[in-house]
């Protein structure tokens, strides 16, 4: 009997269920999984895809726990000139009783020209909702992503990464880079990242060393963490150690640079995170993630932490003898200013 209810659950599944690199556009595209980094891609690259084909689309976000009836309606009613839109909405998982009745209004005649994303992580709420996209109402699509727990599949996710950006990584650069950051998605995607923006040509093992070289050791983020959290101490000690462990020291600062770039972006916006994220080209994780580091800095205090950075950074590549007082320098200042 399990078997066959089993079957019968599987049966009930008539879209197509894919990977999140190969998101494309229908009229309900439901992401599913508790994976955010690979929800928040599929997102970017399906909003990507909308707008190289019409640069004129509307983006539009929701939340599904806050939503209040027929706000749906109204963002995918249609314009006067056409244009084509995207409307996403996030928390599913939590939605109001408003939203799951609008959205299962809405899947019985989809707006023309108009791509609905709906964000569920996990749980049974909202499962009339689910069910009935899977089984091909509103003619949707389904992206899964599920948890990545094995280094072959956060190493097919950091492949795909380069991939994407037309960029070649070599097997065993591509192994170094996800040892170094196989605990933390995030970090693995910002370091593909900070590699396809900073690094020319292919991207090499010894590439990588020089980047990341002592990250298996020690976090280059988390001594950049802990100084923006005001932790002098625990900062300069972790720095020390990564050094003695092999650690570069121009590697060192892009970890400060990519987090003091995004606190600036952040600091003074306002709006919800999702909004924020998509008119700063972040993700919202990276806004909550600034909103968070900016807690006890000033304006005046992210000045003089950016000034210093780029002393810094002029400093570990030949303009000072020392490049470690350099480093031990930056963090002082950053850690004087962004004392709790």
């Amino acid at each position: 009997m399990a078997a066959r209810g089993g079957a019968s659950a599987r049966s009930k599944v008539a879209i197509p269920q894919l990977a999140w690199h190969a998101v494309r556009p229908a009229p309900i595209v439901l992401v599913t999984g508790a994976e955010d980094v690979l929800a928040e891609r599929a997102i970017g690259l399906l909003r990507d895809f909308l707008r190289a084909e019409d640069p004129a689309l509307e983006v539009s976000d929701l939340e599904a726990d806050g939503y209040r009836r027929g706000e749906l309606l109204t963002l995918a009613s249609p314009s006067l000139f056409g244009e084509p839109r995207l409307i996403r909405v996030s928390a599913v998982e939590k939605a109001s009783d408003d939203f799951l009745l609008d959205a299962l209004a809405y899947l019985e005649q989809p707006a023309d020209s108009t791509t609905l994303v709906l964000r569920h992580r996990s749980g049974v709420r909202g499962k009339k909702l689910l069910d009935a996209i899977r089984a091909g109402t509103g003619g949707g699509i389904e992206i899964v992503c599920a948890e990545l727990k094995k280094d072959s599949e956060k190493q097919d996710f950091a492949a795909a990464e380069f991939r994407a950006a037309g960029r070649k990584i070599a097997p065993g650069a591509l192994r170094a880079l996800v040892g170094a950051f196989s605990d933390d998605l995030r970090e693995l995607s910002a370091a593909c990242r900070q590699l396809i923006a900073d690094a020319p040509g292919d991207i090499s093992e010894a590439v990588v060393a020089r980047y990341y070289g002592g990250r298996v050791e020690t976090n280059a983020f988390a001594v950049a963490d802990a100084a923006i959290a005001g932790r002098h101490g625990e900062a300069l000690i972790a720095l020390r150690h990564a050094l003695d462990s092999g650690a570069d020291p121009v590697p060192m600062v892009a970890a400060f640079a990519m987090k003091l770039r995004t606190m600036a972006k952040v600091s003074g916006s306002r709006g919800g995170g999702a909004q924020l994220a998509s008119s700063l080209g972040m993700a919202p994780w990276q806004v909550d993630r600034a909103r968070r580091d900016l807690v006890g800095w000033t304006d005046e205090g992210l000045g003089v932490a950016i000034e210093t950075l780029a002393a810094t950074d002029a400093a570990v590549k030949g303009a000072e003898r020392d490049p470690v007082f350099a480093l031990e320098r930056l963090v002082g200042v950053i850690a004087a200013r962004g004392r709790r």
